[in-house]
């Protein structure tokens, strides 16, 4: 049975494809039945710029344990680049 839990969001980043680099703008995340992980439901983490068709795209599909984990080491990551004084400025802000 299919979930349909999903939500989507902009964001500013890069993603790397079979076609090389390419920006990324949108994120879908949804807990559902995945492609091609042989489980029956996993978190399922699309990363898009739809304007430039189905080449710019990089898909995961990860355990719940595995999306925990990475949640819990993304967020370690931010606190030492916080704590470290590294957050990215916006390019309008740089000092010229």
């Amino acid at each position: 049975m299919c979930t349909m839990i999903a939500e989507q969001a902009e964001i500013d980043g890069s993603g790397k494809g079979t076609n090389g680099w390419f920006t990324v703008r949108q994120v879908s995340v949804s807990y559902d039945h995945p492609y091609h992980a042989p489980l029956e439901h996993a978190l399922n983490i699309d990363f898009v710029d739809e304007a430039q068709g189905p080449g710019a795209r990089v898909a995961v599909e990860l355990t719940l344990e595995s999306a925990r984990h990475l949640v819990q080491t993304i967020e370690a990551v931010l606190a030492q680049a916080e704590a470290g004084g590294y957050q990215e400025r916006p390019a309008s802000a740089e000092p010229r």
